[in-house]
């Protein structure tokens, strides 16, 4: 059910459906990226929730779940064009919400 939610929790994302995600996050999350380490849920909502609307699409093209993490990577299509690939690592707990995510990205697909 893992990477069922994760898909879920990225197309809520690309849709600005903050509902959803919120649903989906545990009140303990911890978000890790270059820019935000180790961050709580309410400095993700502030600082990374807004960027949501400058994505239009997530195409994920690799969903690895093993135990209670799901290893995912994607492809986003931005709102003023442009793709860029990340990869996140996500980890749930008994009630499949999200407590922990890692972010690593750098692919710039324009070429």
């Amino acid at each position: 059910m893992s990477a069922a939610a994760a898909r879920a929790c990225f197309e809520a994302y690309a849709t600005g459906d903050r509902a959803v995600v919120e649903r989906l996050l545990a009140d303990d999350l911890v978000f890790s990226s270059p820019a935000d380490p180790g961050i709580d849920r309410a400095a993700y909502f502030e600082r990374c929730w807004p960027n949501a609307e400058r994505i239009d699409a997530f195409d994920v093209v690799r969903v690895v779940e093993h135990g209670n993490e799901v290893l995912l990577t994607y492809e986003a299509t931005k709102a003023g064009g442009g793709r860029f690939r990340n990869t996140e690592v996500l980890t749930f707990d008994a009630e499949d919400r999200i407590t922990r995510v890692e972010v690593y990205f750098g692919w710039n697909l324009e070429a």
